[in-house]
């Protein structure tokens, strides 16, 4: 399986697992219990109310370690048939089990978790805080950040659940502006990306006669634009914490092949390479077919050094949505020449 492949397989896994968890987490709130926090200008209790707990997202978990370990095993896989010096064949293997593989592993997931869960946190908080100021009542407050359950489906759309509170803010945004009757903010609505198409033509007549949208039109709209906002940050979350999970896996396998003798880490390199497309971010693209020892680090144009794409050590703007990866070249003659020499001597 190429790298890219694991991508497409993993990627989608980890994005509907996070799915999942923000599903799990709005089915078990109970409506009436925020409220009557929020009517008791109990914010911290609103929010503990929604149980917005790491535990929720298991299934992402599980989907982490999938990919952690696939891309392990993807690495060693790579790698070509070689002889020890009495002909027999080396076995690369990689240990799902290592020691350094489940450290790194839990490190992986408990900083994914743990940021999706702070992130959750601090965008309800705000939501909250802004339903309660443009003076929302403790329902329609609560509403607008747990959403609303479809009679049909049964399950609650909209709401802000799982969204970061930057997106929360650009949500926000544009619901002033649907409402402030004002033409030349409201054609702000018109070129956000995330927006539903289906409501281009209410909102350019409320902007041809001069007039706000109606409340109902407009709850409707950052519906949408909430539910939209989700799938992208469920995306987003699911290509940077696939590609963290495979890249990691990736060094780690090689340095379990050198931690058992059967190569040398100076008889390692490994080599960037891109996406090869349009959406490669210039750094990544200045890097492309570079490449260090195994011990070295990529030094990106920006300054930042990466172990490999995906890096978690690395600046966010660095490995979020980045497609590229590594390859290992090992030297397999001069490992060779080497033992030939230790023989004769």
């Amino acid at each position: 399986m190429t790298f890219e492949e694991l991508l497409n397989t993993y990627e989608p896994r980890l994005a509907a697992a996070f799915r999942e968890g923000v599903e799990a987490i709005k089915s078990a709130i109970v409506l009436q219990r925020v409220i009557e926090r929020l009517e008791r200008g109990d914010l911290n209790g609103a929010i503990e109310a929604m149980m917005l707990e790491p535990e929720a997202f298991s299934a992402l978990d599980l989907a982490l370690q999938e990919a952690f370990n696939a891309g392990g095993i993807n690495a060693v896989g790579e790698l070509p048939t070689v002889r020890d010096p009495e002909g027999a064949k080396v076995v690369f293997r990689f240990g799902v089990r290592n020691p350094e593989a489940e450290a790194i592993l839990r490190e992986l997931s408990s900083s994914m978790v743990t940021h999706i869960t702070e992130d959750q946190r601090q965008g309800v908080r705000y939501a909250l805080e802004q339903g309660l100021q443009r003076g929302a009542n403790p329902r329609q407050t609560a509403l607008d950040v747990v959403g609303r359950v479809n009679r049909v489906s049964g399950k609650r759309e909209g709401g802000v659940i799982g969204l970061t509170q930057r997106q929360i803010e650009y949500i926000e945004r544009a619901r002033q502006n649907l409402l402030s009757g004002d033409p030349e903010l409201m054609k702000k609505y018109l070129d956000l990306t995330t927006r539903d198409k289906r409501f281009d033509r209410t909102v350019l007549a409320a902007i041809r006669d001069g007039k706000a949208l109606e409340a109902e039109d407009v709850q409707r709209i950052v519906s949408r634009l909430n539910d939209n906002n989700l799938r992208l940050r469920g995306e987003m979350v699911a290509r940077t914490e696939t590609m963290m999970a495979l890249g990691s896996a990736r060094d780690n396998a090689i340095r379990q092949q050198i931690n058992a003798g059967k190569i040398e880490a100076r008889d390692v390199v490994k080599i960037w390479r891109s996406a090869g497309d349009n959406r490669v971010r210039h750094t990544h693209r200045a890097l492309n077919n570079t490449q260090v020892p195994i011990d070295g680090v990529f030094i990106s144009p920006s300054g930042a050094a990466l172990r490999y794409p995906g890096d978690p050590r690395a600046p966010i703007n660095e490995i979020s949505g980045c497609r590229c990866h590594v390859t290992y070249k090992i030297d397999y003659i001069g490992a060779v020449e080497r033992r030939f020499r230790a023989e004769a001597a």
